[in-house]
């Protein structure tokens, strides 16, 4: 990781935010829409709360929450900014991308950035952050911001037994830069479409032109995914240590998408992964909040431990696509 390439540009991480929407919302809460229990739930998953945004908590108003605390935290003004990312799997507007709202409300110098969205599901944020990369060393952009923000609860069926419980909001940030070494490893990302029926939306918008039609709300088969993952991902995220040429035991935290709380403990177990390995586990107050829930993951680990700085962390995507996507990055 540390090792620069004859005469590449390199790309970092310089600075993370996040911003939690308001509202709280517990198990208890959820089973008012349908039958289970407030431990069946926890069981199930490890959730215990997760948050909703309210009317005046726009994806893009979210976003630039987030983006601006990353912009502070790796002192970037906003008129450095070239370039802006938004990963979101639940914008309900083809256009324009989340993206270009964001740039707007960082104000001037922003609002002239580049800006596009990524929909790669809960892999999202993974996947931003390697196009950041990719744009950085190439010389096209000296400071990208990656905005991973959904409003799950504006796509999930509050009466659905298998996915009310799981999705929470939220939006998490970092900004990526040019750096004389590199931060950020190359990705390790693919996908199995054979199996992307296991998280989709059913019916297109287009059925919504049909006045009794029902909303077309995300759907999943939660074993299929669950099988998936503990047994796929860990061989993922193997590829991506070797990737960056090194073991488990150079790493300092773990950062998995917070899908559930019974992958990230199979994953962390296949793994073989030190007890001095800090690993998020943001699901239990926070639930799967998609595309945001690696950067705000990543924005609670350097809050709560910031003798992390400096260190590396496995970050790990994964979900609708099916898609999946890991790298090692340096902590800011």
């Amino acid at each position: 990781m540390d090792v620069p390439l004859d005469g590449a540009p390199h790309a970092a991480i310089v600075g993370i935010g996040g911003y939690l929407p308001e509202r709280v919302v517990t198990n208890r809460d959820v089973c008012a829409g349908i039958d289970s229990s407030e431990e069946w739930i926890e069981r199930r998953s490890g959730i215990r709360l997760r948050r909703f945004a309210g009317p005046e908590e726009s994806l893009a108003v979210m976003g630039h929450a987030a983006g601006t605390k990353a912009l502070a935290a790796g002192g970037v003004p906003v008129e450095r900014v070239d370039c802006v990312i938004a990963t979101t799997m639940s914008h309900l507007r083809q256009a324009p991308a989340v993206a270009t709202r964001i740039a707007e409300l960082l104000g001037p110098g922003a609002d002239v950035a580049a800006a596009f969205d990524v929909n790669a599901g809960c892999a999202g944020f993974c996947y931003a952050l390697n196009l950041a990369r990719d744009m950085v060393c190439a010389g096209s952009a000296e400071h990208v911001l990656v905005v991973g923000v959904e409003r799950m609860s504006d796509i999930i069926d509050p009466h659905d037994r298998g996915s009310a419980f799981l999705f929470g909001d939220g939006a998490g940030a970092v900004v990526v830069a040019r750096s004389a070494v590199s931060g950020i490893s190359p990705v390790v990302w693919g996908s199995e479409s054979e199996r992307g029926s296991a998280i989709a939306q059913p019916r297109p918008w287009s059925d919504l032109h049909d006045p009794d039609a029902q909303f077309p709300y995300l759907q999943l088969e939660g074993p299929t995914v669950f099988r998936w993952a503990v047994t796929r991902m860990r061989k993922v995220a193997e590829a991506a240590l070797a990737a960056a040429g090194i073991g488990v035991d150079e790493l300092a935290a773990f950062v998995p998408h917070q899908a559930n709380m019974r992958i990230t403990d199979a994953l962390v177990d296949g793994l073989a992964l030190p007890p001095s390995v800090l690993v998020a586990r943001d699901v239990a107050e926070l639930g799967n909040t998609a595309a945001a829930s690696v950067p705000m993951a990543l924005d609670r680990l350097v809050s709560r431990a910031p003798e992390v700085s400096g260190d590396l962390a496995l970050l790990l995507g994964f979900g609708a696509g099916l898609l999946y996507a890991g790298q090692v990055v340096r902590l800011p």
